[in-house]
């Protein structure tokens, strides 16, 4: 016999004050009801004032106060105004990621608040676990930038991100459109946009055919777009991508060996004159491999790597596109603060969801040979010391 309305509503309240928060799935599995008549019932009790609605969860009000006031005294903020916690989940702190995390903690610290870091070391299950213990620990919000295989999540790991009890941004990630982790905020840099600017300097210094490399990672998709697009409507002649393969966190001396026999064939078979090379460690190792070849750098082959990370400190220094790593971190933490003290005022409307992609710059040094006279096309670039 179905649950009168009154009396779900009892029920609800009831679970929700005994432990203090759950998830509507959860919830709705306790009463053995559908998520839509859960909702519509959390949407009902929050509007009297009776339970607060938070992202895919239901908090008992008392549980939200008893935080608040925890994390005020944690951070020393006055009460009433607690200090915003983040966590933020990120695969390692090396390469990218170290400055993202910087920039993201100056913008919390700044504000006040405190960020709690957690490593996956790109292992796709530690994401749910390092999310639990933020959650834990007390964190409002989350940053995250989940190992998903192939740079996608499953459909299970969607859900879990839609149904967060904190609010979420993810960073340097994206979903594809209609599926319901692209309805979340999230910040990343436009890699298409870099590659294709890379393309462009490359072409404005006369070159015709440029060859791709790309090591195999979550973004290794759009910088193999943005390469493709800038080629074609460039007229340029189109030769085949490198083969890559490895964990977008390894540098396998086999997938470098395969590399280096595709450049050194296109320059020999297809006439390449440059080459862009992710990433920045692998264009410094290959650089060395063809010189030993009999394939000099800038004279035979014009290198760009991306990402910018040890590119200046190559014998030849190598141009290089570069990631605003330090602002990604910045600008996902300030969008999360945001979110934050939205859930904290109910009064407040909230802002429309944002997806935000910062444009990288190229900076112009030896490895292109008369870099100095290019314009590199839309977007910013710099002319780097050697």
């Amino acid at each position: 016999m179905r649950m009168h309305v009154d009396r779900r509503h009892e029920r609800v309240l009831a679970l929700v004050q005994e432990r203090g928060s759950l998830r509507v799935t959860d919830l709705a599995g306790e009463l053995g009801v559908s998520v839509v008549t859960v909702r519509r019932d959390v949407e009902t009790l929050s509007g009297q004032g009776r339970l607060v609605r938070r992202h895919g969860a239901v908090l008992w009000p008392g549980a939200v106060a008893d935080r608040r006031e925890r994390e005020a005294g944690h951070a020393g903020g006055a009460p009433g105004r607690p200090a915003p916690v983040v966590g933020m989940v990120v695969p390692t702190v090396d390469r990218f990621f170290g400055d993202m995390v910087r920039g993201a903690r100056e913008t919390v610290e700044a504000q006040g608040g405190r960020l709690l870091l957690g490593l996956t070391s790109y292992q796709p299950e530690e994401d749910a676990a390092q999310i639990g213990r933020m959650l834990e620990g007390g964190a409002n919000g989350l940053l995250l930038a989940p190992s998903w295989q192939e740079g996608l999540p499953s459909a299970a790991q969607q859900q879990r991100l839609r149904e967060s009890a904190a609010p979420v941004v993810l960073v340097e990630r994206w979903a594809p459109a209609g599926s319901p982790a692209a309805e979340l905020d999230r910040v990343r840099t436009d890699r298409a946009h870099g590659a294709a600017m890379a393309v462009r300097h490359l072409a404005d210094l006369g070159h015709r055919r440029i060859a791709l490399a790309v090591q195999e990672s979550v973004h290794a998709g759009r910088i193999r777009d943005g390469f493709e697009g800038a080629v074609r409507s460039l007229g340029l002649t189109s030769v085949p991508v490198s083969p890559s393969e490895g964990h977008p966190a390894s540098t396998g001396t086999r997938r470098l060996e395969a590399t280096l026999e595709h450049l050194a064939d296109a320059v020999a078979r297809d006439r390449v004159t440059a080459a862009l090379v992710h990433s920045d460690a692998d264009a410094i190792a290959l650089v060395a491999r063809l010189r030993e070849r009999g394939v000099r750098v800038p004279e035979d082959l014009a290198v760009v790597a991306y990402d910018d990370e040890v590119a200046s400190l190559a014998e030849v220094p190598l141009t290089a596109v570069a990631p605003p790593k330090r602002a990604v971190g910045a600008m996902a933490a300030q969008l999360l603060l945001t979110r934050i003290a939205e859930d904290a005022d109910r009064e407040r409307e909230a802002l429309p969801r944002q997806h935000l992609d910062l444009l990288p710059e190229l900076r112009v040094r030896a490895s292109c040979g008369g870099g100095a006279g290019g314009t590199g096309g839309p977007g910013p670039v710099t002319r780097a010391a050697p």
